[in-house]
């Protein structure tokens, strides 16, 4: 992966956080209306809960992993180990 290549990878983690936090708050809506039946908000709530550890633990870790592994990345190739 090229430095220029970077940008891709950026946006595609941006857009996964984006559309969690948007479908996350879309459920969390969808949940606090009156109309809906019981069974409904029970799916509603057990989906809310299923994502939201993605969103607070398993996206920061996977962009730190993924930042980490890019600085390895470029030190190691500023050192020679990319050689043509």
């Amino acid at each position: 992966m090229e430095i220029g290549q970077l940008y891709q990878f950026v946006l595609l983690i941006v857009l996964v956080g984006m559309i969690l936090g948007v479908g996350i708050l879309v459920i969390d809506k969808f949940s606090q209306t009156s109309g809906i039946t019981y069974t409904s908000q029970l799916a509603l709530n057990g989906t809310r809960d299923a994502m939201a550890p993605i969103a607070s633990t398993w996206l920061p870790l996977i962009v730190t992993i993924s930042a980490l592994a890019i600085i390895m990345v470029l030190v190691i190739r500023s050192f020679g180990g990319a050689q043509r």
